[in-house]
């Protein structure tokens, strides 16, 4: 679940990265949910040669948590991309804000 939570995540963020006109950052956004993708694509292999045919029949607890997880990790990401927004502010409306 968290490999496909992400997957989605990353293939969303790099269509709306390709087809904005508009300088959000979308492109770090779109690395971070690709990288955290082939993390969990790493991950599931590995168990999958750990477990075999056993890697298919997850408990629905363990399905649960893993959602869970993939959407925490959807959620961090896009906090760490607010506050990169924010840090480099690329329309200068912080800035603006501040020198109020």
């Amino acid at each position: 679940m968290t490999l496909l939570i992400t997957v989605f995540a990353a293939v969303i963020t790099s269509i709306l990265w390709y087809n904005s006109k508009v300088d959000r950052k979308l492109g770090v956004l779109a690395l971070m949910y690709w990288g955290a993708s082939l993390m969990w694509l790493v991950d599931a292999v590995v168990e999958y040669i750990e477990l075999g045919a056993e890697f298919f029949e997850q408990a629905p607890k363990d399905m649960i948590n893993d959602a869970y997880l993939g959407l925490s990790v959807v959620a961090l990401g896009l906090v760490i991309w607010f506050v990169i927004l924010l840090v480099k502010d690329p329309e200068g409306k912080v800035k603006a804000m501040l020198a109020k």
